[in-house]
């Protein structure tokens, strides 16, 4: 049976700013179809990827705090995957390079439980260290 003893954390340096709850990817891959007066459809230029997601963390000490400065400063950021425990992990790291925040929206403050913040990002180098 597998240890999954790990979770995505948003570093910057060697420091841990917060864990995250929620994290949604999106690849994309833009290409643009090439038209002549001739024919249509004779080729495609592809453009370059990139690489967008969506992270939510819980609104617990200055973890939002703190994502917000980045965010207000455009600093950049590291998104990786901690091990915790074991050694059956596939990867040593997970690593989403030069990240830094587009936009911010907290959420609303709840009875039970702690409120949450999403943020939508950018990596500027998406990769996976083995």
């Amino acid at each position: 049976m597998p240890d999954w003893n790990t979770r995505l954390e948003i570093r910057l340096g060697n420091s841990v700013v917060a864990p995250i709850s929620q994290f949604t990817p999106t690849f994309n891959v833009p290409h643009t179809v090439i038209h002549s007066i001739d024919a249509d459809n004779l080729g495609y230029v592809r453009q370059p990827q990139t690489f967008t997601f969506t992270m939510t963390v819980q609104a617990i000490g200055t973890a939002v705090a703190d994502l917000t400065e980045l965010a207000v400063k455009g600093k950049e950021f590291e998104i990786t995957v901690a091990e915790k425990k074991g050694t059956d992990w596939a990867f040593k790291a997970l690593k989403f390079s030069r990240c830094v925040i587009t936009s911010a929206n907290p959420s609303n403050v709840v009875i039970d439980g702690a409120p949450s913040a999403s943020f939508t990002c950018m990596s500027l180098s998406p990769g996976v260290e083995s």
